[in-house]
């Protein structure tokens, strides 16, 4: 038996000749780049306001109310409607961040000042997040959704290559101030494209609990995960891959060329090549739009990629680990768009922002705990071993999709 998601009746239009997507997508994308110079800014002035430690504890302080936080914002997403919580986290971001710049006008950035602004930021995440996964389908077809999370994995592949660099420029320029004065632009730049995006009402969601306490929407929307033939083993594949992802592919990779003795340039390259690749898988499905037997594709993919993962502790030279480091990037990228495309197609419109916070609690506070135990295991067996436990865990994911009927026959909508 096939699961197939039926699309609306309505003729669709190519998401990229959509200008509602595309309001959308730049949105997006002016938004993700105000986030990568808003990063890089708080980073340069911890570093020249405390210690090392200190530093890591403004960085790490924006990450406890975005855990806590993300599943109370899949509720209010769903509660509220996504455009309206995206549009409100986009104004606070941009009147905390220009208030910032403003501040540091007069003064030199204090810690607990920069901690302040982490938690907030932190915060509002917890409901960005959440909501601008649950805007796609509520923006075009159903049959458009694969072409939409390629769009939208172009358009992040372009904020970590773009926001970077300009947060550094504008650091160097004019110091901190014009760093969080030019993020708090790009979030205002969002703010009337995300005014223009016309949003589909929701249809009649039968299955759906009346509105009540938080809590009880919460516990509903949990229970429309676990009920589900194919959401359920989606979040179950999702969840142990991304344990398994997260660990080597950030703080591991730092350790591993730092154990080579490649330095920062080598680990520049690998992560360019897992950027070049993750770009092409992107790309493939902004221009196809679709691809056949999703389901089991998205399985195999993630699979090749966790040997890929398990392969890079082992390669001799830097260009073979960037040539790894494109195969991680082609094939990973691939699987977790189609991940994020099948549970938006199967996810009830009503349950779109609960869905996308219980996903994005894994992918954005869950899987970055696995940071520490990485790097006491590196520490204690060496990057190897700690690469191949990492490869198996992602490839179970892989393995758990494969078991499930559903999910291996799971097709995206026409």
């Amino acid at each position: 038996m096939t699961v197939t998601v039926t699309a609306t009746s309505a003729p669709e239009r190519p998401a990229h000749r959509d200008g509602n997507v595309l309001r959308w997508l730049g949105a997006y994308t002016a938004s993700m780049v105000g986030d990568s110079v808003y990063y890089m800014a708080l980073a340069w002035a911890a570093t020249r306001t405390g210690t090392a430690s200190q530093a890591g504890f403004v960085l790490a302080a924006g990450s406890v109310p975005r855990a806590v936080l993300m599943l109370g914002g899949g509720v209010l997403a769903d509660r509220f409607g996504p455009r309206r919580l995206v549009i409100g986290s986009d104004a606070t971001r941009c009147l905390v961040v220009l208030g910032l710049a403003g501040v540091l006008l007069f003064t030199s950035p204090a810690l607990w000042m920069l901690i302040a602004v982490a938690l907030v930021f932190g915060a509002v995440d917890a409901l960005f997040l959440p909501a601008v996964g649950a805007l796609p389908p509520r923006i075009t077809t159903a049959g458009q959704l694969a072409r939409i999370q390629g769009l939208r994995g172009l358009a992040t592949r372009t904020a970590n290559v773009v926001g970077a660099p300009l947060g550094g420029v504008a650091v160097a320029l004019g110091g901190p101030v014009l760093a969080f004065a030019a993020a708090g632009v790009l979030f205002a730049v969002s703010l009337p494209l995300l005014v223009f995006v016309r949003i589909a009402p929701l249809p009649d969601q039968d299955g759906a609990e009346s509105p009540g306490t938080a809590w009880r929407e919460l516990a509903d929307g949990v229970r429309h995960i676990r009920r589900h033939p194919l959401l359920g083993p989606l979040v179950l594949c999702l969840a142990t891959s991304e344990l398994g992802f997260a660990g080597p592919l950030n703080l591991g990779l730092i350790l591993l060329a730092k154990e080579r003795g490649w330095g920062a340039s080598g680990m520049g390259w690998i992560v360019a090549a897992f950027g070049i690749g993750a770009g092409a898988a992107a790309l493939l499905l902004a221009v196809r739009g679709r691809l056949p037997r999703a389901g089991l594709i998205m399985c195999l993919t993630v699979l090749v990629g966790a040997v890929a993962i398990g392969a890079l502790a082992y390669v001799p030279s830097v260009a073979l680990a960037a040539a790894v480091g494109v195969l991680v990037g082609l094939f990973a990228g691939l699987g977790g768009s189609l991940c994020g495309a099948l549970m938006q197609s199967a996810t009830d419109p009503a349950y779109l922002g609960r869905v996308t916070s219980v996903s994005t609690l894994f992918t954005h506070a869950v899987a970055p705990l696995s940071y520490p135990v990485t790097g006491a295991a590196v520490a204690a067996w060496g990057t190897g071993p700690v690469f191949v436990v990492s490869a198996a865990l992602c490839g179970a994911g892989a393995v758990v999709g494969l078991l499930f009927t559903r999910l291996r026959r799971a097709e995206l909508p026409h």
